[in-house]
């Protein structure tokens, strides 16, 4: 075979691997396409783990501990038997800025453990399965939330 028909026959199967590879699948969603999959959710909160010890608590009633993300930035939901809202952040990952209480639930109630995780938020996103992934800063603590149904408008 001579050089000039095997650079050729190179150079045409570098083409075809270049066209197959711009038809395959679509690239990984950003980190914004997964923020913005989380909004319109009322997430229920199920569990928190310490990610050093292994420690796992599942939290009794989710359906009393809500978080929904809004498009505009901000965020509400349900600490037990008070309600919260505050913001967000997508710059270099999910933060929660200031989620604040309208009230006390009392002994019993996990919502000053709630609101003080949610506070510490530095990193979140789908979880894959369906569900929502929270992490604290240095991923310390772990909170898995279950997708409670769309957020009424």
């Amino acid at each position: 075979m001579s050089r000039k028909i095997r650079s050729v026959t190179l150079l045409a199967v570098l083409g075809v691997l270049l066209l197959v590879a711009a038809c395959g699948p679509a690239a990984t969603p950003t980190p914004a396409n997964s923020i913005n999959s989380i909004q319109g959710i009322v997430w229920q909160w199920v569990s928190v783990t310490n990610q050093s010890t292994g420690e796992e608590t599942s939290v009794r009633n989710p359906e009393k501990y809500t978080i929904t993300f809004n498009a505009n930035g901000t965020l509400n939901g349900q600490a037990d038997c008070t309600t919260f809202n505050g913001t967000y952040s997508q710059k270099g990952g999910l933060t929660i800025l200031g989620a604040s209480k309208t009230g006390l639930c009392g002994a019993g109630s996990l919502d000053e453990q709630y609101l003080a995780l949610l506070n510490s938020v530095a990193a979140g996103g789908p979880d894959g399965a369906g569900g929502l992934a929270l992490e604290t800063a240095g991923g310390e603590q772990r909170m898995l939330f279950k997708n409670g149904g769309a957020a009424s408008e």
